[in-house]
C-alpha cells in the first residue's frame, strides 16, 4: 500500500465555526466548500480535514448522528514556546498549558467551538541516528561568521543549539561596548550569564546588580531586565533552547536567532 495523502474527516455540530478556528488560528485554507462540507488544507506536513454538518445525508444512516469526540488531532511543530504565546496572544482557546513528558514529548491543547482538540507537539530530544549512535556522539562546535549577530546594543555569537546540534540547551557570548544598553525585555526561560570580561549592570524586577568578570547571574524566567555595560563586556549566556523574549507594550513573542 501507498499512502500519498492523508485526510481527518471530523462530523461536527457548526461546520463554519471549526472552519474559523482553524483558519485563524492554525493556518488552514479553504480547498472545497458547500452547504454543511468544508474541506481544508495547509502547505506543508499537516493531515487535511474535512469538515461534515452532524445529520447530513452524505454519511452513511448510522454515522450521521454522530460528532466528532475523544479523539486528539496533534500537529508537530517547532519553536513550540513561540506557538504557545501566539495563540494566547490571539485569544485562542488554550486548554492544556504547555508541559513535557518524561519521554520526552512537549505539548500543548487547544480546543475548537465543537470540542475538536488540536495538540501541538515538540519532541525535546532528537530522534536517535539510522546507525542506532547519532543521539549519543559528542560533537564540537565552532562558531562561524553565520552565527554572528550583531544588534545596535550587543554582538551575540551562537554556540551550541538545535541547529548546531544540541538538543535541549543553547550557549551564546554576548560583547558589549563600553556604555551600551540593551532594551528592556523579558525571556521565557531562566538564563545563566557568566561575565568573562569587564563588567555588566543589570536591573530586573526593580534590582539592581552589578556583575564582574568571573561573576555568574541566575536570571529568572519572564522578570523585566535591561543590561547596561559600564565599560566594555563579554559574557557567557547558557538557557533552554526555545526561550523567546517579549518588549513591553508590544505584542508578540520574539525568536533568539542566535540560540535556535
Amino acid at each position: 500500500m501507498h499512502v500519498s495523502a492523508s485526510t481527518l474527516s471530523l462530523t461536527v455540530a457548526d461546520v463554519d465555526a471549526s472552519r474559523d478556528f482553524f483558519r485563524t488560528h492554525l493556518g488552514y485554507e479553504v480547498a472545497m466548500a458547500d452547504d454543511g462540507f468544508c474541506s481544508l488544507t495547509r502547505e506543508d506536513a499537516a493531515v487535511d480535514i474535512v469538515l461534515l454538518r452532524k445529520g447530513t445525508d452524505v454519511l452513511p444512516a448510522e454515522q450521521r448522528d454522530r460528532e466528532a469526540g475523544g479523539l486528539i488531532l496533534a500537529l508537530t511543530v517547532s519553536g513550540l514556546a513561540a506557538e504557545e504565546a501566539r495563540l494566547r496572544a490571539a485569544g485562542a482557546p488554550i486548554t492544556m498549558p504547555l508541559r513535557e513528558e518524561p519521554w520526552g514529548e512537549r505539548l500543548f491543547q487547544l480546543t475548537d467551538p465543537n470540542g475538536v482538540v488540536v495538540q501541538l507537539v515538540e519532541w525535546a530530544v532528537p530522534d536517535p541516528g539510522t546507525d542506532g549512535n547519532e543521539s549519543t556522539a559528542v560533537r564540537v562546535v565552532t562558531p562561524s561568521a553565520d552565527d554572528v549577530t550583531v544588534s545596535p546594543n550587543a554582538t551575540m555569537t551562537g554556540l551550541a543549539a538545535p541547529s548546531r546540534g544540541s538538543a535541549e540547551l543553547s550557549t551564546w557570548t554576548v560583547t558589549m561596548d563600553a556604555g551600551a544598553t540593551g532594551p528592556e525585555h523579558s525571556i521565557s526561560r531562566e538564563q545563566v550569564w557568566t561575565v568573562t570580561a569587564g563588567a555588566l549592570e543589570v536591573t530586573c524586577d526593580g534590582r539592581a546588580e552589578t556583575i564582574l568578570a568571573g561573576q555568574t547571574l541566575i536570571l529568572p524566567p519572564a522578570l523585566v531586565r535591561r543590561i547596561h555595560a559600564p565599560e566594555q563586556a563579554e559574557a557567557h549566556v547558557s538557557m533552554r533552547s526555545d526561550g523567546v523574549a517579549s518588549v513591553p507594550g508590544t505584542e508578540g513573542v520574539r525568536e533568539l536567532p542566535w540560540a535556535r
